[in-house]
């Protein structure tokens, strides 16, 4: 019979290679872990692994085993530490995946208030699931999923908490800087900074380059919002980020945003959560606070957008 035990070992040999690793990482002698898996063998009538010296390589059955693996025991190491908390008197951990670069900018306003509200309720954000996010959520590897472009599915609800525009990002002696739009010819020329994603995952190309038959001169990945604007300012480059976070660089450095097309790119934030988790009151409670925060968000950006210089004429 196929146990968790097993599980455990096809993962632990994959992920340290070799038995007398996964082993020691199991805290089980060698004898042990290889006489469990050959019982499991002799049951099941298939060999898990290739032994090829000392080194042991997959079969199929072994790969189908490893897959396993990797949906069921996060979930059940989630389903004990849980009930771990409930026995220690503690409500629970909101484990936030992003799925959106700038996001963590504006997630760090919400995560704050949340935290001196919620005292119970941990809070950690993982990075790591740049464009993996459904999985992990269905995985139980986290709890809550931000991300700009959600993929309705069957057991997840997608709540869309924050409005934003995109907007192209020009330094201080563009020739666009006051223009009332740009178009997509104007950036034939320009040497666009994004963050390392394929073009199409960005709204820059998606949205406004790509229907129109255009391409940048050049494309350069930039990982940090921080050094991606310094290069704008310096007047390396142009880039496309929420006008929210640019309103809010431009206090330190001479950046200014231009609407995107005639009409602009809105885009939204959304918060995924399962649907059996719907019901919880701190994962409730934070989708809330998350809305509250949009509306002061919005009114701060539709102040900095009247304060901003008057429509000039986009260079040619």
């Amino acid at each position: 019979m196929l146990e968790r035990n097993h599980l455990a070992i096809v993962r632990a040999v994959a992920d340290h290679g070799s038995l007398t690793a996964a082993a020691e990482h199991l805290h089980l002698t060698q004898s042990a872990l290889s006489h469990t898996m050959r019982k499991l063998e002799d049951q099941l009538g298939v060999a898990v692994w290739h032994r090829e010296g000392r080194s042991l390589r997959p079969t199929q059955a072994g790969e189908y085993l490893l897959a396993v693996a990797g949906r069921l025991l996060p979930q059940l190491e989630y389903a004990e530490e849980r009930l771990h908390q409930f026995a220690r008197g503690e409500r629970g951990s909101l484990r936030i995946g992003m799925e959106c670069h700038p996001c963590y900018q504006w997630l760090l306003k919400i995560v704050s208030p949340y935290l001196a509200a919620w005292p119970a309720v941990d809070v950690d954000v993982k990075q790591k699931f740049q464009f993996g996010g459904i999985g992990a959520l269905f995985g139980h590897e986290i709890d809550m999923l931000v991300t700009p472009d959600p993929l309705f599915k069957p057991g997840l609800h997608f709540e869309p908490v924050f409005d934003y525009e995109q907007v192209l990002v020009v330094g201080p002696r563009h020739a666009l800087r006051g223009a009332a739009y740009a178009r997509p010819e104007h950036l034939t020329d320009e040497t666009l900074i994004t963050y390392p994603v394929d073009t199409d995952r960005l709204d820059i190309y998606t949205q406004f380059l790509t229907p129109a038959g255009i391409a940048p001169r050049r494309h350069k990945p930039i990982e940090t919002t921080d050094i991606m604007l310094q290069m704008v300012a310096s007047g390396r480059g142009v880039a496309a980020l929420p006008r929210w976070l640019v309103e809010e660089y431009a206090n330190r450095l001479d950046i200014a945003p231009v609407r995107l097309g005639l009409k602009g790119i809105a885009k939204q934030i959304f918060l995924g959560i399962r649907e059996a988790d719907v019901d919880i009151d701190y994962l409730r409670a934070f989708v809330a606070l998350a809305r509250e925060s949009r509306d002061v968000t919005a009114s701060a950006s539709s102040l900095g957008a009247n304060a901003a210089k008057p429509p000039g004429r986009p260079h040619k």
